[in-house]
């Protein structure tokens, strides 16, 4: 294999890449990148931890075919530390690699091409087109509600449901929920749904800008595809069931608060300076025209805040993990949110004011 290429084309792709490359491998090979090249100017990089695939495809001037893993992030370093605008020369003697660029020149070791695991065959059922910024806006609405490492596997993902022509993300860790709404995003003929495990979620995240072109997801029976423009990402989905996401919203919340949003997030954030480390609680007492909030911890320190809030209630004293409502809020685009909940032992949701398309479920602490 022989191919001279961009140190900018070169170096693009390969920090993409590297979101998937594991940094404890069980196989060696998958701390590698495999690089494909053939003489029509095709190269491909892929990364891959065996859930997780993504292949970036770039130009790059091809004077010998052929494939070869390469050490993902001693080339990722090596690439970026080179200077601007300078030509890379790669070629495959044996097995090692060489890069050359005007007096620089690496030697590094490789791993053959037939140790990359091939990703299960991936077999298009369904395609959705979908905007890329809107998809970007779904994903950033609600990831963040996602379980790490819980027992409960199906909620360490996120939930993607096609429902009566519309597409809407959930995401919960059994201490939170957050769900949002996109009207109008499924052509699919029959509702749907798949859970996509938190990694994937988050290289998906990486991968989306706010731009306005369209990008195709590609639904199989075990897996989800991600085409956009050059590159491809493909990630296993979790087999099992999403719980019932909508017996956690509350129903029938008569009381609610409406709070500045900007003055709120503030006022949270100075309380938790004073909370307690281990369970970050405070106390939200609601009354007259104003909210308080309430922080303690073991050392007998408080913190005591009071915003103007409006209330179509007497008084309500119910205790919150302050991370969590800080996560809600700044999901939230609005002037003004709304909490609503039936009484102190209930779940709180929150909402723009005016209206949103997402919405968010926080379960009450007690203090």
């Amino acid at each position: 294999m022989k191919f001279s290429i961009k140190r900018e084309v070169f170096l693009q792709p390969l920090s993409q890449v590297i979101g998937v490359v594991e940094r404890r491998q069980t196989l060696p090979v998958l701390a590698n990148f495999l690089f494909q090249a053939e003489t029509d100017g095709k190269f491909s990089i892929t990364g891959t931890d065996m859930e997780v695939e993504l292949i970036a495809l770039v130009k790059a001037k091809v004077d010998r075919q052929g494939e070869i893993t390469v050490p993902a992030r001693k080339l990722l370093d090596i690439v970026r530390m080179l200077p601007d605008g300078v030509d890379i020369g790669v070629v495959l003697d044996g097995d090692k690699l060489t890069l050359s660029s005007a007096r620089s020149r690496y030697t590094l070791a490789t791993l053959p091409a037939t140790d990359f695991p091939a990703t299960d065959q991936f077999e298009t059922i369904e395609n959705v087109e979908i905007q890329e910024d809107k998809l970007k806006h779904l994903l950033d609405k609600t990831s963040f509600a996602m379980a790490n490492q819980d027992v409960r596997y199906y909620l360490n993902g996120l939930l993607l449901e096609f429902k009566d022509g519309a597409l809407r993300t959930v995401a919960t860790d059994g201490h939170r929920l957050a769900v949002c709404d996109l009207d109008g995003a499924s052509s699919l003929k029959q509702d749907r749904q798949i859970i996509i495990p938190r990694k994937g979620v988050l290289e998906l995240g990486r991968m989306l800008t706010d731009s306005k072109d369209i990008v195709l997801l590609g639904l199989g029976k075990n897996h989800v595809r991600l085409q956009k423009g050059s590159s491809a990402l493909t990630s296993k989905l979790i087999d099992g069931r999403f719980p019932d996401y909508q017996a956690v919203i509350p129903v029938g919340a008569d009381r609610r608060i409406e709070v500045d949003r900007a003055a709120f997030i503030l006022a949270l954030q100075r309380a938790a300076i004073l909370s307690n480390e281990k369970y970050k609680g405070v106390r939200l007492e609601a009354g007259g025209k104003a909210l308080k909030i309430v922080a303690h911890n073991p050392q007998q320190e408080e913190a005591e805040e009071t915003l103007e809030a409006k209330l179509n209630f007497e008084q309500l004293s119910i205790g919150f993990n302050v991370l969590y409502l800080l996560d809600a809020l700044n999901a939230i685009e609005s002037e003004q949110v709304s909490l609503e909940m039936r009484d102190a032992n209930s779940s709180c949701l929150i909402t723009a004011s005016a209206g949103g398309s997402d919405r968010h479920v926080v379960m009450p602490l007690k203090l």
